[in-house]
C-alpha cells in the first residue's frame, strides 16, 4: 500500500462541546464536562474540544481584582485541573481539549488551552489576543503538534481566529485541524454591523418560547455572525476546524453556542442549533486534505511579496486597548 492510500484511509472522530459554565466553579464545570467526555467515549470519539475557559468561567473574569484572579489562576500541567484532565484523558481514553486561567512560571496570568493525549502527552496554547483582564498577557507563540491520531492539530483561541495571519501560519506548520475554542455570540456592541446583546429573559424562557431564542441563535447575534468569517478560515486554509462555544449564561451576557465541525473545503459537517449544552460528532476523513482548495492555494503564494506584513503600520494596538466584540 502506497503512502496516499494511507493518508486515503485516516480518518478521526471528534466531538465539539457548547456548554455553559458555572462562574468560578471548577468542580460544578468538571461534573459537566465529564458527562460529555463518557459520552463521546461511548460514541467511540478520538478528540473531544471544549470551549474557550470552560473549566474557570469567562466574561465575569474581566472584574476580578488581582487577588481574586491568582486564586483561580492555576499552573498548567502540574496543575489540579491539568492532573484531572490527564486523569479523565488516560480514563475514558480520548483526547481532550479544554480552556483556563494560567498561572505561567514567568509570574503572569494567560488565557490557556491545553490539549491533553492518552499516552501521556500534553500541549498548552496561551492566547495570542487575549484582552479580557489587564493582567492577562498575550501568548507569543503558536501551537501545532502531532497526535498519534495521525493528524496534525493546531489551536488558536477565540479572538486568534479573527486575524488572518494566525490561521495561515498554523496551516503553514502544518496543521490539518484547527481546535477553535470560543466565547462568543450575543456580544454587546455599539456597532450595528455586529452581534448584539441577547435578553436574558429570551434565554431564561427558551423552553417556553423556544421560537424566539433560535431566531436569536441563528441569526445575526450567534450563526449568521459565524457564518461571515468561520467558513472562510476552514476554506482559505485547507484544513478541518473544530469549534466549540460557550452557551447561555456568561455573567451578563448570553452565548450563543452553535458548536459546529467544518471540513477543508468550508462546509459544515456538522452543527447543533440547540439552546442548551450539546456535543456534535463527526468523522474528519483525511483524503479531503490532499487537493483542498486551500492547500492549492497555499502551494501558489509568492512570499517574496509578502515583506509588508512583517512590518508594523504604525496602527498596530495591544488587543487590551481595543474595543471590540469576538
Amino acid at each position: 500500500m502506497n503512502k496516499n492510500q494511507n493518508i486515503c484511509k485516516r480518518t478521526l472522530r471528534v466531538a465539539s462541546v457548547q456548554m455553559e459554565s458555572s462562574a468560578g466553579d471548577k468542580a460544578a464545570n468538571f461534573i459537566k464536562m465529564e458527562s460529555f467526555i463518557r459520552k463521546a467515549a461511548q460514541k467511540s470519539v478520538n478528540l473531544i474540544v471544549f470551549p474557550e475557559c470552560c473549566i474557570t468561567g469567562y466574561w465575569f473574569i474581566r472584574n476580578l481584582g488581582a487577588e481574586e484572579l491568582a486564586t483561580l489562576a492555576e499552573p498548567i500541567f502540574d496543575g489540579e485541573s491539568s492532573q484531572r484532565l490527564i486523569a479523565l484523558s488516560k480514563k475514558y481514553n480520548i483526547t481532550i481539549g479544554a480552556g483556563l486561567i494560567e498561572a505561567g512560571e514567568d509570574g503572569h496570568f494567560y488565557n490557556s488551552y491545553i490539549v491533553v493525549i492518552p499516552n501521556g502527552q500534553a500541549h498548552c496554547h496561551r492566547k495570542l489576543q487575549a484582552f479580557i483582564h489587564p493582567l492577562i498577557q498575550s501568548g507569543s507563540k503558536y501551537t501545532v503538534f502531532d497526535t498519534p491520531h495521525g493528524f496534525r492539530v493546531g489551536v488558536l483561541t477565540c479572538y486568534d481566529n479573527n486575524i488572518n495571519e494566525n490561521g495561515r501560519i498554523v496551516a503553514l506548520m502544518g496543521a490539518d485541524i484547527i481546535l477553535a475554542p470560543h466565547q462568543t455570540g450575543g456580544c454587546r456592541t455599539s456597532n450595528p454591523h455586529l452581534m448584539g446583546n441577547i435578553d436574558p429573559d429570551v434565554w431564561k424562557n427558551r423552553h417556553r418560547d423556544p421560537l424566539a431564542v433560535k431566531r436569536e441563535f441563528a441569526g445575526e447575534k450567534g450563526r449568521g455572525w459565524l457564518m461571515r468569517w468561520l467558513p472562510g478560515r476552514a476554506h482559505d486554509n485547507g484544513v478541518f476546524l473544530i469549534f466549540a462555544n460557550g452557551v447561555g449564561v456568561d455573567d451578563d451576557e448570553i452565548r450563543t453556542g452553535n458548536a459546529m465541525i467544518l471540513d477543508p473545503y468550508g462546509r459544515i459537517i456538522t452543527e447543533t442549533g440547540k439552546a442548551d449544552d450539546a456535543m456534535v460528532v463527526a468523522d474528519l476523513d483525511a483524503a479531503l486534505l490532499e487537493q483542498a482548495t486551500g492547500r492549492e492555494w497555499i502551494a501558489a503564494r509568492r512570499p517574496e511579496l509578502y515583506g509588508l506584513l512583517t512590518r508594523s503600520t504604525g496602527k498596530e494596538r495591544d488587543t487590551h486597548e481595543l474595543k471590540f466584540e469576538e
